[in-house]
């Protein structure tokens, strides 16, 4: 599961708030709801791994952003000379 949680934080990596908040409720939910966990403290260490896998995914898109951001800048200013 942990390839979703990173998939997630690329895919919305734009709203990372959103993406961590709905990481660290969301998945401890979705262990308890289908039975995997029980209300326990373990859903802590869950919610935690969760945020750390989704936290993941968000650095890249923001870094890729960052990236496009910086070539598009560099190509876009006029060349003297």
């Amino acid at each position: 599961m942990i390839p979703t949680l990173i998939l997630f934080g690329l895919v919305f990596g734009c709203w990372w708030r959103f993406s961590l908040i709905a990481a660290a409720l969301g998945w401890p939910i979705l262990l308890v709801a289908s039975d995997v966990m029980s209300v326990e403290v373990g859903l802590l260490g869950a919610a935690g791994l969760a945020v750390l896998n989704t936290g993941i995914g968000v650095l890249v898109h923001q870094g890729g952003l960052r990236a496009v951001t910086l070539l598009r800048h560099r190509h876009a200013s006029p060349r003297t000379g």
